[in-house]
């Protein structure tokens, strides 16, 4: 059986950057913390880092160990946590994974009922590629998953897409840049520097259907996959924004930026996913119910 405290000895390397480091936060040697890890190579078969002049950097296998690693040891301080709080009201553990093209904003507003309305949640939010979600959900790693689109047709996951709700889609941009446009909306989009969703966001296909049907043809000054960067640069004055209509007001407030109009032509769809059909968990039942009644009365 592997020798716990010699993974230990490797995850606190890997977590500090260095040896020395390490042995710091441990309270021991470096050389005892060498001697550990050579052992542990020793006993795995291969070499878990590699010297990158002065530095230490994970193999591909010190990678992987690494990923159990942190489980392990996230699961032994999960157990010591619950053991010394056993005459306490245990909380609920709720973990979420947010696809990273989700505006920041709607998962706030979708995740917030689970912690305001439920008393003693403890929800842990990851961010990622659905892909990369998903696989977590289909481990059991994730209660569930919000996404902007259901579980795509080349996944093989066992899941259930629950929708939380549509929206429309609302354009907003910098005083600086709405004094150079022209006419009313949607035209004076015409021309005008637009910042795009990025290819892998749903919304991204309809902007442009939407631009083709109205004869509109801005001026593509940037395109993004991350929602909280098109808003940083339409905050600089880089160019026009969509965002979902149920945001719209808190972005133009945060952002400092003027709304120019409003189009239910342009739908943001919402997910839920998870491997129930029937969602039985408290706070995604929570967060379902309360979605449906913010998004759908926006469209």
């Amino acid at each position: 059986m592997i020798n716990y405290k010699h993974l230990h000895y490797f995850w606190m390397v890997a977590k500090e950057g260095s040896i020395v480091a390490a042995a710091e936060r441990l309270n021991v040697t470096p050389h005892t913390i060498s001697a550990q890890l050579s052992l542990l190579d020793d006993y795995l078969g291969c070499s878990l880092f590699t010297k990158v002049g002065r530095q230490l950097e994970l193999t591909e296998t010190g990678h992987m160990v690494l990923s159990y690693a942190s489980d392990i040891f996230s699961l032994g301080g999960e157990l010591e946590e619950r053991v010394r709080n056993l005459d306490k009201v245990r909380p609920l553990v709720f973990k979420v994974g947010v696809v990273d093209v989700v505006p920041k904003s709607i998962a706030y507003h979708l995740l917030t009922p689970a912690i305001d309305d439920l008393n003693n949640v403890r929800m842990i939010c990851h961010e990622g590629d659905i892909n990369e979600l998903l696989a977590e959900l289909a481990l059991h790693r994730l209660d569930l998953v919000i996404s902007e689109s259901p579980i795509p047709s080349d996944v093989s996951v066992n899941g259930f897409s629950h929708s939380l709700g549509r929206c429309g889609s609302s354009f907003l941009a910098h005083p600086d840049v709405v004094d150079k446009l022209s006419g009313e909306f949607p035209h004076n989009l015409n021309g005008g520097p637009m910042l795009l969703p990025g290819e892998t966001t749903v919304v991204r296909r309809q902007l442009l259907q939407w631009f083709n049907k109205n004869r509109i043809h801005p001026r593509v000054v940037g395109e993004f996959d991350d929602s909280a960067l098109i808003k940083a640069f339409a905050n600089a004055g880089k160019g026009i924004m969509v965002a979902p209509t149920p945001i719209k007001d808190e972005v133009a407030r945060q952002m400092n930026l003027i709304h120019l109009g409003d189009t239910n032509e342009i739908i943001n769809n919402f997910y839920a996913i998870s491997i129930e059909r029937k969602i039985s968990h408290t706070a995604v039942e929570k967060i379902t119910t309360s979605a449906r009644d913010w998004l759908d009365g926006s469209v």
